[in-house]
């Protein structure tokens, strides 16, 4: 084992990663690692300002290079204080002033979705579906086809049962963008949530068609309707705790 002299002339080079596995090596190497004269001159490199007072408030420098060194892990949720159960989704979507499509689809509907689509369906949007970014889905019977040459725009609030409070989630926005590839129409709208968050914002609701070819260029044969938050939610706990944060009415 290297002398004591040594180490304590080799530690003050290192890395606060690499002197913190030091530390592994034996007892006394973690005794001259813990040195927290040692972990002074490494935050000095990262935050200069916190060695400007005589100590740290309640707190060892290398506790702090310990706490702050790196991003902390995503940390497991509380359980949402909403249910599927309790929602249900007002789904509104028109060609230029014209409804096609208007149905009140119970929260349970959409958290199951499109359990197996429906045949003929493309590679790229079948990929889409099985893919593991949480997303609520409604099969539409019977279909309908969309124009492509007519504006297509679609509104959507959702209902809390619990409370017959109303938040909106969609305000008629157009479905700008088509994407053939993948077979689908997408609309998105930024989230309203309640003054009691005042730090969030742009988050987006993204809604899309989903639709089959069905031999002419100019029309889509939508069989399917999706909704996602992968903005910002990627479970459904996510989902259930972003919508419990919209300004709710």
């Amino acid at each position: 084992m290297l002398s004591e002299e040594v180490l304590k002339a080799v530690f003050p080079f290192l890395e606060g990663t690499d002197l913190a596995s030091c530390m592994g090596v034996s007892k006394q190497w973690r005794e001259i690692a813990q040195d927290d004269y040692l972990w002074k001159c490494i935050c000095a490199k990262r935050w200069p300002s916190t060695c400007k007072r005589p100590s740290l408030p309640a707190m060892t420098y290398y506790k702090l290079f310990q706490t702050f060194h790196k991003r902390q892990q995503r940390r497991t949720l509380l359980p949402p204080r909403l249910s599927f159960n309790d929602l249900e989704f007002y789904i509104d979507i028109w060609t230029e002033d014209t409804l096609i499509f208007s149905d009140v689809v119970p929260g349970p509907v959409l958290e199951h979705g499109i359990r197996v689509p429906p045949q003929g369906v493309g590679d790229m949007l079948k990929f889409h579906l099985e893919s593991p970014e949480y997303k609520m889905t409604l099969p539409v019977e019977p279909r309908f086809s969309v124009p492509l040459s007519q504006s297509v725009s679609v509104s959507v609030l959702v209902g809390r049962k619990d409370s017959d409070r109303v938040a909106r989630i969609i305000n008629k926005s157009n479905f700008d963008y088509v994407d053939r590839t993948a077979y689908r129409a997408l609309a998105f709208d930024y989230l309203d949530f309640s003054p009691c968050y005042p730090f969030v914002s742009g988050i987006r609701a993204w809604v899309s068609l989903l639709f089959m070819d069905c031999g002419n260029e100019g029309v889509i044969d939508v069989f399917g309707i999706e909704m996602d938050f992968c903005d910002a939610a990627n479970s459904k706990e996510e989902v259930l705790w972003l919508l419990d944060m919209l300004d709710w009415k």
